[in-house]
């Protein structure tokens, strides 16, 4: 069985996830999103909405060097970009990939909210990585979906998502619990957690979700894969 997944240009971290969670029979192949078209573009919030939105100018291009490969299902492994463009917005960007690879796909907010269904989750504790605005976004993006957001903090600080480290979630997690949350959700593909949800679920006493094992959840049980994957959280034994 192979899976598909973009990721976004200068991200680091979805490729040695996704390889952590791959169960035995199960490969996954890659191709790098750009931001055609924004080169020119400033920084500051608006600027960083601009590049975000911009993924998905780059999805033909992406979508045209994985196809090759014939995957069993495509994920967008970009939660921000769910963000950025608005809560309904997610249907039309899977339709947009699934009529350009000719495959099953899921954008990662999608994935997270398929997955927090299956968990039975109602009331988040959602961490985020990203700038105020991104992350606000990312808080309106799930109150919208019918969410409580009843904690809520951000990595401060943060120069560089992808210098980042396990430890840094972690501490996020921490942070941002609380005793009325159903799931701690860890947002950004850009941000290391695998190695760390089991662990963090043992500490917290209820499921911790991350994008990246949502992503990779959706995908295999959209692939038909349906054998519990373990050592990387309880969403994975839920196949």
């Amino acid at each position: 069985m192979r899976l598909g997944v973009l990721v976004p240009a200068g991200n680091p971290t979805v490729e040695p996830e996704c390889y952590r969670i791959a169960p035995a029979g199960v490969t996954v192949h890659f191709s790098r999103l750009g931001t055609p078209g924004v080169s020119g573009i400033t920084g500051g919030a608006d600027g960083m909405e601009v590049r975000t939105r911009a993924y998905l100018d780059g999805l033909p291009e992406a979508l045209a060097v994985l196809a090759p490969v014939e995957p069993a299902v495509v994920v967008l492994a970009h939660t921000a970009v769910s963000y950025v463009s608005g809560y309904g917005s997610d249907g039309g960007i899977v339709e947009r990939m699934q009529s350009l690879v000719g495959a099953p796909a899921c954008t990662a907010a999608g994935a997270v909210a398929s997955a927090f269904a299956q968990l039975g989750v109602k009331r988040i504790a959602l961490g985020t990585p990203y700038p105020a605005s991104i992350s606000d976004l990312g808080r309106a993006y799930w109150q919208a979906a019918g969410l409580a957001v009843v904690g809520y903090h951000r990595l401060e600080n943060v120069k560089n998502i992808y210098d980042e480290t396990e430890a840094s979630t972690c501490a996020l997690a921490r942070r941002v619990d609380t005793p009325e949350a159903d799931a701690v959700f860890i947002s950004g593909t850009g941000l290391p957690t695998v190695s760390v949800i089991a662990s963090l679920e043992r500490e917290l006493g209820k499921p911790v979700v991350t994008a990246v094992q949502a992503c990779m959840w959706r995908a295999l049980r959209l692939a038909g894969y349906r054998q519990p994957v373990d050592g990387h959280g309880r969403l994975l034994q839920a196949l």
